[in-house]
């Protein structure tokens, strides 16, 4: 007898034979059980499955001596003549090579004579999908309404080729992928009737490679045989057919995820001189890091297919990054697996893409900045340093020519002339700064025992346990000291803040205000961790427990980068009170007076505004707004 290949010789005889196709052995076993037989079937799924197989199981358990019948004997004659391709009344068509109109017709003149021996006649087409529409529609009224006595039993990979008139007169059965550590199995205990002695890993790579197929698996085990004889391994299975093993995918992907640029890439140079196909070892590690991700969600369904070395390493890749980080680095593994498929160089792009999966794992993505923002806390974000520094927008530099002027020299009655101002400080908030700063030595007014200046505001304390915030220091200087203390703990949220106006403070309650086009901004500042942080902050500087409240004002203005929008041009406010409104003029005055002669003779001097500009009674409102002095550049 000649020689017969593994995939002939070890082909399912009865459904106990099926391996991997559960659902269909117990759906056809159950029917002919219950003598509920349909009329057509529709085998649908991937090469090397079973379909014809499954077939020839069922059209013998239909046509045997005693059936239909589950329990049929394989070695009966006419099962004998079925599984070889000999029986009468069990016609196998191959639908690529007879898919036209004429063969059908033929097929349907045929269809009324009875069976010769059997109790159907069955009519197995094969890659039926490859038929024509006008056969398809010639195929239509028969198998509608065929004789009792036919039966159909269509097979094909490809069913959106089939009409859907077709499939809808047929029941239909999609037989799956065999899953690799059943394949694995299945051919060790061939190795084993052939007396070959073949490793666990080596059976697990043939199953790999066979991509849940156990007809390429049986015929690559087939090939092996034929090259090493009775002793094959894993390393045989490697060089054969240029596959890689799972311990270099996952050598390669703990690179990846441990950033090791140089070990990736010497992975890669080592696969690529050994000469393996780079195009199916990066599908090899796009699966690798598809089975990461199941590892996150179903542990058990991710080690199905690999073996027990490589599903140690799974399990401890899984932990090394984040559900989203895997993500981004599948989704660029994909799109270079794409463009691989028709490039010439593809060891190129195999390095570009491991080289772009370790710089994706270090990005920061919009989720870890949130993170960072709740916390408080910026490390690990790749970002420019934060200011440390309390400045106000960049709208005001305009003025910092100013900054240098010798106004502290002028001994004045005002307050702000007194302290000396900070090293860059913007010329608006000199006095706001110098007030601050004058209030943290001052000692606090409720330490005091017996406060001389206000006797009645220090017992009003003393007695009453609501503390309003105005009685330690003023709306705008306690909104200057807050924001600058943001700035300093939490500089990632300030820019928010910055966009507030502080509306008022009333019952243990401060109300913030935020221009409509800044809604985000009080959306971020809403979150719970950070309206945790502004009460607390806020409750350090008073000294009592308040509560924020952030409110959208359609009356206040978005903050522009422009000077024009420095409230100068608004419209005017209520006049201010006669005194203050004087002060700041006759200090311009005299900051005009002494100032001026003081510029450097060697510099060419600006051209200074007329006096008119000094009277303007914007330039009055923003001096009086802002508690400011205008002072000459020099």
């Amino acid at each position: 007898m000649s020689y017969q290949v593994f995939a002939r010789k070890y082909r399912p005889q009865t459904f106990e034979d099926v391996l991997g196709q559960d659902h269909v052995v117990r759906t056809l076993r159950n029917a002919i059980a219950q003598k509920r037989l349909a009329h057509a079937y529709l085998f649908v799924g991937p090469r090397g499955t079973g379909k014809t197989s499954t077939a020839r199981i069922f059209a013998k358990a239909l046509c045997c001596k005693e059936g239909p019948s589950i329990d049929f004997d394989p070695n009966d004659e006419l099962c004998i003549e079925i599984a070889e391709g000999r029986c009468m009344d069990v016609l196998e068509i191959d639908g690529a090579s007879n898919n036209g109109v004429e063969q059908v017709r033929e097929l349907r003149d045929n269809v009324k004579y009875a069976p010769s021996r059997c109790r159907y006649k069955i009519y197995y087409i094969d890659e039926v999908h490859m038929l024509t529409t006008g056969a398809f529609n010639a195929l239509l009224k028969t198998l509608e309404e065929p004789p009792e006595h036919v039966k159909f039993i269509f097979a094909t990979t490809e069913p959106n080729k089939i009409l859907p008139t077709i499939i809808s007169r047929c029941q239909r059965f999609d037989l799956r992928r065999i899953p690799n550590a059943v394949i694995a199995k299945h051919l060790l205990h061939i190795a084993k009737l052939e007396n070959v002695n073949l490793d666990e890993k080596a059976a697990y790579a043939i199953g790999k490679g066979a991509e849940g197929g156990m007809r390429d698996a049986q015929s690559m085990l087939d090939q092996l045989v034929a090259f090493c004889g009775g002793q094959i391994t894993e390393q045989d299975v490697l060089d054969v057919f240029g596959f890689t093993s799972g311990e270099a995918v996952a050598a390669l992907a703990r690179h990846i995820l441990e950033s090791d640029t140089v070990g990736a890439l010497r992975a890669v140079y080592e696969q690529n001189e050994a000469g393996k196909e780079l195009g199916r070892f990066l599908g090899d590690l796009i699966q690798h890091f598809r089975t990461l991700l199941v590892q996150q969600a179903d542990p058990e369904a991710a080690a199905e297919d690999l073996s027990p070395e490589v599903a140690e390493e799974v399990v401890a890749q899984a932990q090394m990054a984040s559900t989203e980080q895997l993500l981004r680095v599948v989704d660029g593994l994909a799109d270079v697996d794409a463009r691989m498929r028709w490039a010439s160089n593809k060891r190129l792009h195999f390095e570009l893409a491991v080289i772009a999966a370790v710089q994706s794992l270090n990005e920061v993505s919009i989720s870890d900045v949130i993170d960072a923002l709740d916390s408080g806390s910026g490390e690990g974000l790749v970002r420019p340093a934060p200011r440390v520094q309390a400045a106000p927008p960049p709208l005001r530099r305009a003025a910092e020519p100013v900054r240098a002027a010798p106004v502290v020299r002028e001994e004045t009655p005002a307050p702000v002339a007194v302290k000396a101002p900070e090293p860059e400080p913007q010329p608006v908030v000199k006095a706001l700064q110098a007030e601050v700063k004058a209030i943290e030595k001052a000692p606090s007014p409720v330490a005091e025992k017996a406060p001389e200046p206000k006797p009645v505001v220090a017992a009003k304390v003393e007695a009453s346990p609501v503390q309003e915030p105005g009685e330690l220091f003023s709306e705008d200087v306690f909104w200057t000291k807050f924001v600058h203390q943001v700035q300093v703990r939490r500089p990632l949220a300030v820019s928010w803040v910055q966009a507030a106006t502080l509306l008022g403070i009333a019952r243990n309650t401060i109300k913030v205000g935020f221009p409509p086009s800044e809604s985000f901004a009080r959306d971020s500042l809403m979150r719970p961790a950070q309206i945790s942080f502004l009460e607390g902050l806020a409750q350090e500087l008073i000294g009592q427990a308040v509560k924020f409240e952030l409110v959208l004002d359609s009356n206040l203005k978005a903050p522009t980068f422009a000077e024009i929008d420095l409230g100068l041009l608004n419209e005017p406010a209520p006049a201010p009170d006669p005194k203050p409104a004087a002060e700041p003029k006759v200090e311009a005055k005299a900051a005009t007076q002494t100032e001026l002669p003081k510029a450097a003779p060697s510099e060419s001097a600006p051209p200074q505004p007329p006096d008119e500009f000094y009277n303007d009674p914007l330039i009055q409102q923003a001096m009086v707004k802002f508690k400011a002095k205008l002072v000459p550049a020099g």
